[in-house]
This record gives C-alpha cells, sequence and structure tokens, in this order.
C-alpha cells in the first residue's frame, strides 16, 4: 500500500506507508520528519501498486485540531519572517532576494533561502533578524535551479516544474543533448524556468542516441511505397521519416520501419511466406 502527500499546494509529492490508516484525498495527515511530525495533505489515497516499494516512512496518523493549530501558526511566523527579512534586507542595502523560509518550532530557528549574484556578507543582518525574530536564523544561499525548486512555476511545456514536483536530484545537461535532438541552439528555446538548460532534455536523450543508430540519416537515399527519394528530416518521438520524392520534389512521411534497408530485408523475406 502506498499513498502520497504534499505540504504545499501544488508541491512536491512524498509517498507513505499508510500503516493501518485510511485517509482520504484532501484530509489533513502527518508525516514524520526530522524535526517531528508534520501536517501534510493527502493527494493519493492509499492503493497497492504493482512494485515492492521498501524504506517508505509510515504515516502517523490524521490530524488533530492540535495539530493543525499549530501548523497555521507555524505558517503565520514563516510569512512573518518572510516579510521581516525583505525589510531589513532593504534597510542593508545588500543584493539579495528571499526564496523560501523554513521553520522548526520544537528548536526556535528559521532557515533563510535566498538568491544572490555572487557572495554577500550578511552577518549584520543576520543579527537583526535574530532579535527582530526572537529565534536563533540561519541564511542559505542557493542556485537558480534550486530556486525554481522552491518558487515552483509553470514551464513551457505548460505544465507544472519537474523540480518542483517530482525531481529528487539535478542530473547534468548539456548543449549536446540539445543538439541530438534536433533542437535550435537558442538559450530562448531551450532554457527553463530557472534559466538553465531544460532538465527534459535529460529524459529522451537516450531515445535520439538510439535513433542516431537506427534512424537512416539525412540525406541518405531512400525507397518509398511512392518511389525513391533523399531523406531531409526525422521525426524520433513519432518514429518516422520525411523523405523528398525525386518525381517533382514532392514530400512525404514514412514510418522508419518502410525505409529501413534490414527491415525491408526482413519483410521481403518472410511476409511471402506469412
Amino acid at each position: 500500500m502506498m499513498m502520497a502527500v504534499s505540504f504545499t499546494r501544488y508541491g512536491r509529492l512524498y509517498y507513505l506507508d499508510p500503516g493501518g490508516h485510511s485517509p482520504k484525498v484532501g484530509d489533513k495527515v502527518l508525516v514524520p520528519t526530522d524535526s517531528g511530525p508534520e501536517v501534510a495533505e493527502c493527494i493519493w489515497a492509499p492503493q497497492y501498486v504493482s512494485e515492492d516499494v521498501d524504506g517508505l516512512p509510515v504515516c502517523a496518523g490524521i490530524a488533530t485540531e492540535e495539530h493543525l493549530a499549530r501548523d497555521e501558526t507555524n505558517r503565520r511566523r514563516r510569512a512573518e519572517a518572510r516579510s521581516v527579512s525583505k525589510r531589513l534586507i532593504k534597510r542593508h542595502e545588500l543584493p539579495m532576494k528571499v526564496v523560501g523560509v523554513d521553520y522548526v518550532d520544537a528548536d526556535n530557528v528559521f532557515t533563510v533561502y535566498f538568491s544572490a549574484p555572487h557572495r554577500v556578507d550578511f552577518r549584520a543582518l543576520v543579527r537583526d533578524l535574530a532579535r527582530n525574530l526572537r529565534a536563533r536564523v540561519e541564511l542559505r544561499q542557493i542556485g537558480p535551479r534550486d530556486e525554481a525548486r522552491l518558487q515552483g512555476g509553470i514551464g513551457p511545456c505548460g505544465r507544472d516544474l519537474c523540480c518542483a514536483t517530482f525531481l529528487k536530484d539535478f542530473e547534468p545537461v548539456s548543449v549536446r543533448m540539445a543538439k541530438d535532438q534536433d533542437l535550435p541552439v537558442n538559450p530562448l528555446r531551450i532554457a527553463g524556468a530557472c534559466g538553465r538548460l531544460m532538465c527534459c532534455l535529460k529524459y529522451e536523450h537516450p531515445l535520439y542516441v538510439e535513433a542516431q543508430r537506427t534512424f537512416p540519416r539525412t540525406g541518405a537515399r531512400v525507397e518509398t511505397d511512392e518511389g525513391p527519394g533523399q531523406v531531409v528530416g526525422r521525426n524520433v518521438p513519432g518514429d518516422h521519416v520525411t523523405v523528398r520524392l525525386d518525381d517533382g520534389g514532392r514530400r512525404c512521411q514514412c514510418s522508419r520501419a518502410s525505409v529501413c534497408g534490414p527491415r525491408k530485408a526482413h519483410d521481403e523475406r518472410y511476409e511471402p511466406q506469412a
């Protein structure tokens, strides 16, 4: 049995073992964390999955009114810390942008995540924050990818950002991956919300590497059902190629199997027997 919860609306999903509990979608449940149980919303009700998954944290139960009141207090404290941080950053004239705030009420510790174009001397700012918030404050500088992960947003595909929903680690992405996928090497076309190369370039790259080995190369001469021609383009997800026919220069789309030499030889040998 497995269930999924989220600490923020439209945020990252975390998977739990429901244990002996049966929460419904929208119920508030308790999730065990290093700082104690935290309140989260049930996004997927407990259901059986086909694969064995070990090591999942076990749901600590349904949140009570006391837990909900504590969670609301922590939310207000985080909002207060964000507002105070912005005000004091402006007063100290520091080139910083507050991205997120975390708060552990058990230890009375605030963690303020910020982005900046370079390293910042924030020692005076930390002292002022601790005095205004009456708590211990830690400041952590993060990069553009982590900033997009914390803030969330919509990607060029129209869906929620992968890093804000399900990605756990950032894998290296290179311009070579974009070239292998016949994408224009234009930063505006292949960059994500963080300004870096889109993480999804990594997803389909193995498919294109395999396609370079099996697809006829651009400019190759092939035989199609409509006559001979020259390959001028390919569509790897659609598994077809674009061929410019010798007869009038007309273009047609053919499946990869219909113009692949080894596949055609196989069909010619075995189809008559069938």
